[in-house]
């Protein structure tokens, strides 16, 4: 078996430069390239090989977070080392569907069970990534509680900056005016709406299932003298209630869901005004494609990564006029680099919470995800994007007729 699933790294590893290193369970091993090895897959048992050879990367990845495999070093080298063996970006793009045959029943029987068909799921699936507390969170994000793409302008000197750029520079796309009411989806602890609030003077309403995340921005609502300003509701983003003169949504759109798309965007164009503005933020890749298995399994069950083709057809549909899109890819890998880093800062903290929850698995599958993430967000062949798509429901008459008044 060892000799078997040595030929698979070299098909799937070996033309790149990274230095790094196997050892299988019969403590054999194979090295590839020079130098001190960037990392070293562990084997520890034999079932953990026998899922690589079966699953590929996906089963590699799986038996890391079940403690059958070992991945010491630079888990962003791993990835690295994968993606020079990828096709061109021309080709990859044309590739819009998992082409491994198990994986591709196994991600259909995640649809079937896990899909946002209805609201109750969509609140589950919210839950079951969100809903964990929001002291975890505290010890990865920044001090904004800002768990979204945040904005490397020239100059940024931390992520709290960046992030500060990101809410600021959002609030200037949507061109707010005192006393207007805009409404956030999903906005998870509520840095945009506290920002919006604060500098912009608007009144704020944020909808979202999530319980923890609803309670902490209440609360910090209160200390901070603008409860009055900032509204909840808790619900799924198809409930919506109210019309509104601005809308936003960062981060949320990707859990829509699959056949869940139309729905989104039609709640997006029945709760804004005529003439009013709004901005999606969201991950995507440029075309309708399937979304890797292992961020729906183990991180946002029912989620997927929204086509940009398809956005803007279904925007077409129910009257939404694109005044912008900005593509933010390099700066999602700036942002998942730092979050990564302070995880794994902060671990023993977070495992001090709830050794039961926040235990050895948890600690892999959030290591895996964060940094694997960083890592697909800046390989040269990516189709991960990070859009910003600025809109109008109905033709505008006085938006800004260049992108002046953002950097002024």
């Amino acid at each position: 078996m060892a000799g078997l699933l040595e030929s698979m790294y070299v098909r799937f590893l070996g033309n790149t430069r990274i230095a790094f290193k196997i050892v299988f369970a019969d403590g054999t091993s194979y090295a590839h390239g020079t130098g001190p090895p960037a990392f070293v897959i562990r084997y520890k048992t034999k079932k953990a090989q026998l899922n690589s050879m079966l699953f590929f990367g996906w089963g590699l990845i799986e038996s890391y977070i079940d403690g059958g495999v070992d991945i010491e070093g630079d888990l962003k080298a791993l990835i690295r080392a994968t993606a020079d063996n990828e096709p061109p970006l021309a080709q990859t793009a044309r590739q819009t569907r998992i082409f491994h045959p198990l994986i591709r029943i196994r991600n259909l029987w995640h649809e079937l069970l896990f899909g946002n068909r209805k609201s109750s799921r969509g609140v589950k699936n919210a839950l079951a990534h969100y809903n964990r507390g929001s002291d975890i969170f505290w010890q990865y994000l920044d001090p904004t509680m800002t768990y979204t793409c945040a904005y490397w302008k020239e100059g940024t000197q931390s992520l709290r900056q960046a992030q500060e750029n990101k809410l600021d520079h959002v609030c200037r796309k949507l061109w707010l005016k005192e006393g207007e009411h805009l409404i956030d989806v999903g906005g998870g602890w509520g840095s945009l709406l506290f920002h919006a609030v604060k500098n912009y003077g608007v009144i704020g309403t944020n909808l979202s299932p999530t319980m923890d995340q609803n309670r902490w921005l209440v609360d910090k609502a209160r200390q901070e003298g603008i409860a009055d300003k900032i509204r909840v509701q808790e619900s799924d983003f198809r409930q919506v209630s109210g019309t509104y003169d601005k809308y936003a949504s960062l981060g949320v759109y990707e859990h829509a869901g699959k056949g869940q798309l139309k729905d989104w965007i039609r709640s997006m164009a029945q709760c804004l005004k005529p003439g009013g503005i709004g901005l999606l933020h969201f991950i995507a890749h440029d075309r309708p494609m399937d979304t890797d298995f292992f961020i729906r399994k183990h991180i946002f069950p029912g989620g997927y990564l929204p086509g940009l083709t398809e956005t803007i057809d279904l925007m077409a549909v129910h009257g939404l006029e694109i005044l912008d899109i900005e593509n933010l890819r390099r700066h999602y890998a700036l942002t998942l680099d730092q979050w990564a880093a302070r995880f794994d800062e902060n671990w023993a903290m977070i495992n001090s919470y709830n050794p039961k929850l926040f235990d050895e698995r948890f600690r892999r599958t959030w290591r895996a995800y964060l940094h694997s993430c960083a890592a697909f967000f800046r390989t040269p062949n990516s189709v991960l994007r990070l859009y910003q798509i600025t809109f109008c429901k109905g033709n505008t008459t006085d938006y800004p007729m260049d992108r002046g008044f953002l950097y002024s």
